[in-house]
C-alpha cells in the first residue's frame, strides 16, 4: 500500500478529532455561487441554564495573575480574527504552486484574501481567522453552509535560521486536487468538525444534516478560562455576593487546584509525592484536547468525566507502535497513561504552568526538580559526554516525531530506551534516533553492557504478537490484561486483540475486564465481547448497560445490538432500549461524519432493519462521497438483497473516487466471482493484494481464486510471498499446506 493510501486510511478510520490532520469526516463542500463567501455568523450565548459562560474579562477581575500568565499563551492565541496584527504570513510573497494548484495571497485596504481553487473553481476568498501561532499558522476561509476551512498552504512560523518564515504545504510530496479528501476544501481541513472544539471555548458544532449546513457557535474565540474550569456564572455570582469560592463550593464545574507536594528525601534518587493523588480532574480536563478520541456530544461540557463525553483511542496499530510509542499524531494523554510518572501521581501542572503552558523550568531542568541531578545528570547514568545531545533527559526519554511538516511533538510516556525491542519487534528507539548509522542490535548490545539486560518482558511483546496473530499470542495477552502493574491502557488494548475470547483463559480475562473499576478495561473488554456467542455475550455485557460513563454504555449497547430487549427481562430491556437511543443520539451528534451514518446502518442491520440500513448508508455517501466503507457495505447490502448488478455499479463508482482502495478492489473481485467472470475477478483480487500487502486476507482470497481457476503454481507463489510477511497467519499456512499436498 502506498504511503498516501496508508495516511488516508488512517484519516478515514480515525477516532480522534481535535486537530487539522486528525478528523477527515467533516461536512462536504457545496458549490460556491459567489467568489467571496461570508464567514459563519457566530452566536455568543451557547450555554444552557442554570450555568452560563461569563467570559475572560469577568474572570480577570478576581484572577489578574492567572489571566496575565494566560495572555499570549498558545491557548490564548489558538484562534484569532484575521488582521495585520494577527497574521504572521507574508502576503507580499509570490504565488505558491503545489502540483499545479496555485494559491495567491492578496492584502488590500479591506483585509486579507487568498485566491485558490475550491468548490466552483478558482475564486478569491476572505481570510476570516488565523489558526495557531507556533510553529505554524493556518488561514481559515469561509465556504457555503457555514463552513470554515483551513488552507493546506500554511505559514512556517519558526525562525528563518531554523528553516521557517515561509509558506509551505502540509502534504508536500503528494497532489491534493479539488475533490481529494486532503484538499483544503475537503473534510480533513474542515474547522467545524475537526478543529474548532479544541481551539475555542464553549463550542457547539450544530450540523444540520437535512440542510447540509453548520450553525456553529462558541462562547469565546480562543481556549479561555472556562474551557478548562467550566461555565463560571455561579462562581462569579457567589464571588459578587462575598461567599467563599474555593474548594467544592466554588460554583465551578471543575476544581483544578494542584496542591501536590513533592519531597526529595535525603539519599533518594527521585522525589515522592507527600500524599497520594486522589483526583484525576486535571488530567481529565486536559484529555479532551490532548488525546486521540472521538466526541460523544455536540457541545463541550467541561467538568464531565472524560469517557462520558469522549471515546479515546487505545494503543491501536497505525496510531501507536506495539510498545506504545507514538506513531501517528496522538497527542499526550495516551502516552502519559503509560508512564511511571503517571503511576507515581504526577499530573500535567507538575511540569507545565496551567495558564502560560510554559515548563516549570527550561527543558531538562524541569526533570531535575524531581530527579536528583547528581544521580541522573551524570555520564555514569546517561553514558554520554556532559552537555552533549546524548546527555539530555528529553532526547533519551521523550523521543520526538514531527507532524504537519514542522511541529515537533515529544512522546510523554517517559520511557527507558529499549533497542532490544527494536530488534525483537521493529519499534523505534531513542538510541537509533541519534545513531542512525548503526543497527538496532548495536544499540541493544551497548545498552545491555551499560545498564544490564532488561528485567521483565515489555508489554509491547504481547501487543505485537496479538497484532500479528502469532502462536501463543492470546496467552500473552491474557497475562498482560491481568497484570495490575501494567498501564491500564496497555491492558485494555490486550483485551481488544484476543483472537479467541471464548476460550477458558481468555473468557476469564474478558469477564474480569468487564468488571474492572478502570473504564478503559471495561471498554477494551467490550470490544472483545463482540466476538463471543450471543448467549454468553448477553450475560456478560448487560450489567454495563447502566455504566455511569457514556462511552462504556453505548459500546455495551452496540455489542448487544442484535439482542431483542424482551430477551433481557423488563429492567435490562429498558436499559438496553435507553442505551440504544443514546448510541443513536451520539451518531447523530456527529452527523457531519460519514462514519456515524455507517455505524447507524450497521446497527440497523443487526436489528433486522434493512431499509433503515440503506437509508443510513446513502446518508453516509451524501455526507462523504469519498468514504470507502459506505460503498463496500452498501454494495454488500445490495448483494444480500439479490441486486448484484447494483453492487457492482456501486463498487465501480467508489473506485472512480478512490482508485487505490484495496478494500474496494477486493469487494469488486468477490462480486465478479459470484457473477462467474473469473478473469475480471482475479484481476481485481490481484490488485487488492498488491495495494495492501499488510492485509493477509487479500492475498489468501486471491490465492484461493487462482487455485480455483486451475492456476495452482501461481497460487502457491502468492501464498509463499504472503507468508514471508505473515508467517503466523493460520489461513495462509493452511492453504499453502493443502495446495502443496495436492
Amino acid at each position: 500500500m502506498s504511503l498516501r493510501a496508508v495516511r488516508i486510511a488512517l484519516l478515514l478510520l480515525t477516532l480522534a478529532a481535535c486537530a487539522l490532520e486528525e478528523a477527515p469526516d467533516g461536512g462536504r463542500g457545496a458549490a460556491a455561487d459567489a467568489t467571496r463567501d461570508e464567514a459563519p455568523q457566530i452566536s455568543r450565548d451557547v450555554s444552557p441554564a442554570p450555568l452560563a459562560f461569563v467570559g475572560t474579562d469577568t474572570c480577570a477581575g478576581c484572577h489578574p495573575a492567572e489571566t496575565e500568565a494566560w495572555r499570549g499563551s498558545h491557548h490564548d492565541l489558538a484562534m484569532q480574527e484575521a488582521s495585520a496584527a494577527t497574521i504572521l504570513g507574508d502576503f507580499s510573497a509570490g504565488p505558491f504552486d503545489h502540483f499545479g494548484e496555485t494559491t495567491r495571497f492578496v492584502q488590500g485596504d479591506d483585509g486579507f484574501r487568498v485566491v485558490a481553487t475550491g468548490p466552483g473553481g478558482e475564486a478569491e476568498r476572505d481570510v476570516s481567522y488565523v489558526f495557531g501561532i507556533d510553529p505554524l499558522q493556518q488561514l481559515l476561509v469561509p465556504l457555503p453552509g457555514g463552513r470554515l476551512q483551513a488552507l493546506n498552504v500554511s505559514w512556517d512560523a519558526r525562525a528563518a535560521e531554523s528553516g521557517g518564515q515561509r509558506w509551505y504545504h502540509l502534504h508536500p510530496d503528494e497532489p491534493t486536487p479539488p475533490g481529494d479528501v486532503l484538499h483544503w476544501a475537503g473534510p480533513a481541513q474542515n474547522w467545524n468538525g475537526s478543529c474548532a472544539a479544541c481551539h475555542s471555548t464553549g463550542l457547539r458544532k450544530a450540523y444540520d444534516l437535512e440542510q447540509d449546513r453548520f450553525e456553529t457557535s462558541w462562547a469565546e474565540l480562543d481556549v479561555a478560562c472556562e474551557a478548562c474550569h467550566g461555565q463560571g456564572s455561579l462562581h462569579a455570582e457567589r464571588a459578587r455576593a462575598g461567599e467563599t469560592v474555593s474548594g467544592a463550593g466554588s460554583g465551578l464545574p471543575v476544581e483544578l487546584r494542584n496542591d501536590a507536594e513533592w519531597i526529595l528525601d535525603p539519599g533518594a534518587p527521585i522525589a515522592r509525592r507527600a500524599t497520594p493523588r486522589t483526583s484525576d480532574a486535571e488530567l481529565e480536563s486536559c484529555a479532551p484536547c490532548h488525546s486521540r478520541r472521538s466526541s460523544l456530544r455536540d457541545a463541550s461540557e467541561p467538568g464531565r468525566p472524560f469517557l462520558d463525553g469522549y471515546r479515546p483511542a487505545l494503543l491501536e496499530a497505525g496510531l501507536y507502535q506495539p510498545d506504545g510509542q507514538i506513531e501517528d499524531e496522538v497527542y499526550v494523554w495516551g502516552s502519559f497513561l503509560q508512564s511511571r510518572m503517571h503511576a507515581a501521581g504526577v499530573t500535567c501542572s507538575d511540569c507545565h504552568d496551567p495558564h502560560s503552558l510554559a515548563l516549570a523550568e527550561p527543558a531538562d531542568a524541569t526533570c531535575r526538580t524531581c530527579h536528583r541531578p547528581e544521580v541522573f545528570a551524570t555520564p555514569g547514568h546517561h553514558r554520554h559526554a556532559a552537555e552533549s545531545a546524548g546527555s539530555s533527559c528529553i532526547a533519551c526519554h521523550m523521543p520526538a516525531r514531527t507532524y504537519m511538516g514542522v511541529d515537533v511533538r515529544h512522546d510523554h510516556s517517559f520511557r527507558i530506551p529499549r533497542p532490544d525491542l527494536s530488534v525483537a519487534i521493529g519499534t523505534t528507539n531513542a538510541c537509533s534516533d541519534c545513531h542512525a548509522d548503526q543497527p538496532a542490535s548495536w544499540a541493544a548490545e551497548a545498552a545491555a553492557g551499560w545498564w544490564g539486560a532488561p528485567g521483565e518482558p515489555h508489554f509491547g511483546l504481547a501487543l505485537d504478537a496479538g497484532r500479528r496473530g502469532l502462536p501463543g499470542a492470546d496467552a500473552a495477552l491474557v497475562a498482560l490484561a491481568g497484570d495490575a502493574r501494567q498501564p491500564a491502557i496497555a491492558r485494555a488494548t490486550a483485551l481488544t486483540l484476543l483472537r479467541a475470547p471464548s476460550e477458558p483463559a481468555s473468557a476469564h480475562a474478558l469477564a474480569a475486564g468487564l468488571r474492572d473499576p478502570d473504564p478503559l478495561l471495561r471498554l477494551g473488554a467490550l470490544l472483545a465481547a463482540s466476538r463471543v456467542d450471543p448467549r454468553s455475550r448477553m450475560v456478560l455485557v448487560k450489567p454495563l448497560l447502566g455504566d455511569p460513563l457514556r462511552a462504556v454504555r453505548i459500546e455495551a449497547a452496540r455489542v448487544l445490538g442484535d439482542i431483542a430487549p424482551s430477551a433481557l427481562g423488563a429492567d435490562d430491556g429498558r436499559r438496553l432500549a435507553r442505551a440504544l437511543a443514546e448510541y443513536r443520539a451520539v451518531q447523530l451528534a456527529n452527523a457531519d461524519r460519514p462514519s456515524s451514518h455507517v455505524n447507524l446502518a450497521l446497527m440497523a442491520l443487526r436489528r433486522g432493519d434493512l431499509a433503515g440500513a440503506r437509508t443510513s448508508y446513502e446518508a453516509a455517501l451524501r455526507v462523504g462521497p469519498w468514504f470507502v466503507p459506505a460503498y463496500v457495505n452498501l454494495a454488500d447490502l445490495d448483494r444480500h438483497e439479490g441486486r448484484e448488478k447494483d453492487a457492482e455499479a456501486r463498487l465501480r463508482s467508489g473506485l472512480a473516487i478512490a482508485p487505490e482502495s484495496a478494500e474496494l478492489h477486493h469487494a469488486l473481485g468477490l462480486t465478479l466471482v459470484r457473477a462467474q467472470r473469473l478473469d475480471e475477478a482475479l484481476a481485481a483480487l490481484a490488485r487488492a493484494a498488491e495495494l495492501a500487502p499488510a492485509e493477509p486476507r487479500y492475498a489468501y482470497v486471491y490465492a484461493v481464486g487462482l487455485h480455483s481457476a486451475g492456476r495452482k503454481p501461481e497460487a502457491l507463489t502468492v501464498l509463499a510471498e504472503a507468508r514471508k510477511l505473515h508467517p503466523a497467519d493460520p489461513d495462509l499456512r493452511d492453504a499453502e499446506t493443502a495446495f502443496q499436498q495436492e
